[in-house]
């Protein structure tokens, strides 16, 4: 019989993990939109493969040192959903890459498209737009203007794309999912007026994700705004989905498994921390995390190496319990890890710290 790992670890159910890609690639058939999901939340390459498997067209990474990883794995479509700065480096190995697999990067200005000379006939690029989360990202209206950048210079213009990252609150992903559609539909049209076909409209996050899906917003006008969408998250879930209402507990894949170690002050202090949960707290969260069979239950307090609960009431875990923890961000809390643990099996993290 396997033994068990030793405290704090991240450990992963495989069955609802392969649900979770099952019911969101099925919702994206049902719509015909094509899914490419975010490898940055786990950030390991079988997982990729159970998706692709499930229908998935490609992946999305956000650097070239994550598309490397999962290039030499055997993925073959992948789009740098990033505004990736040219360098000399970054162009010897963007194409590297491409002579194995079909790679999109983003770009977001005209130098940037000016930039991406050098992959003229190797690499495609995708013009990112601003739909109302203002990080990166070009306005909609002067999107032509950076494909024509590209297009002049005969770089392949593979589309459009956008993060409608603001649908991280509390109620805001119809309205988030309505701009995401309307900045796509706004982008893809100026790009076609300069004579550049634009067969990729892309969008899409977890929390947007089923509004995105919904006729009304997929479809402003009746014209399909985004063909694809780029959903990470919706692999594991965390504590921020749930609390938002856009993941269930009982499909929630990822969990930190912690010790309870201490007691003190009539609360439960676990062993997992901030090195093991992330320290995201986010404006409308309840706590820096919540216990996936306490559901009453938050972590009112984290450190390094101590999550300190507070159980409303109830019971405490008793010392030497172990205790399932859903991480307010999943995506931080894998990077953060060396390993899963995926129904007792250890799988490395491949691509954690592939930040360039």
């Amino acid at each position: 019989m396997r033994a068990s790992p030793t405290t704090p670890y991240l450990a992963v159910d495989g069955a609802r993990l392969d649900a979770n890609v099952r019911r969101v690639q099925a919702a994206a058939d049902r719509a015909g939109v094509r899914l490419r999901p975010h490898v940055k939340t786990h950030k390991v390459p079988a997982i990729a493969r159970r998706q692709l498997d499930a229908g998935a067209v490609g992946i999305t990474v956000a650097t070239v040192g994550e598309a490397e990883v999962f290039v030499d794995q055997g993925c073959t479509d992948v789009l740098v959903a990033y505004p990736v700065f040219l360098d000399a480096e970054r162009v010897r190995r963007v194409l590297a890459l491409a002579d194995r697999a079909r790679v999109v990067i983003g770009v977001d200005s005209v130098d940037g498209a000016r930039r991406a000379a050098p992959l003229t006939g190797a690499v495609g690029v995708a013009v990112e737009v601003d739909s109302g989360h203002h990080r990166s990202g070009i306005a909609p209206a002067q999107a032509g203007a950076v494909a024509l950048a590209a297009a002049d210079l005969g770089v392949a213009v593979e589309g459009v794309f956008t993060f409608p990252g603001h649908a991280y609150a509390p109620g805001a992903a119809p309205e988030v999912a309505a701009q995401e559609a309307a900045a796509l539909h706004e982008a893809a049209t100026v790009v076609v007026a300069a004579g550049i076909p634009c067969p990729v409209r892309s969008g899409g996050s977890t929390p947007s994700l089923a509004a995105s899906l919904d006729s009304g917003a997929a479809r402003p006008g009746g014209t399909p705004a985004a063909d694809e969408l780029r959903p990470g998250v919706y692999v594991f879930g965390d504590a921020q989905q749930w609390e938002l209402g856009h993941h269930a507990a009982e499909d929630i894949a990822l969990v930190a498994v912690g010790t309870v170690v201490s007691h003190a002050g009539g609360r439960a202090v676990l062993d997992a921390g901030s090195k093991t949960l992330g320290a995201d707290r986010a404006a409308y969260a309840t706590g820096f995390g919540r216990l996936l069979d306490h559901p009453e239950a938050r972590i009112v307090q984290l450190s390094e190496h101590h999550a300190v609960v507070d159980l409303a009431g109830a019971s405490l875990p008793a010392v030497g319990e172990r205790v399932r923890v859903v991480p307010n961000h999943v995506c931080a809390a894998v990077n953060l890890a060396d390993e899963l643990v995926v129904d007792g099996e250890r799988v490395p993290v491949a691509a954690r710290g592939r930040n360039t």
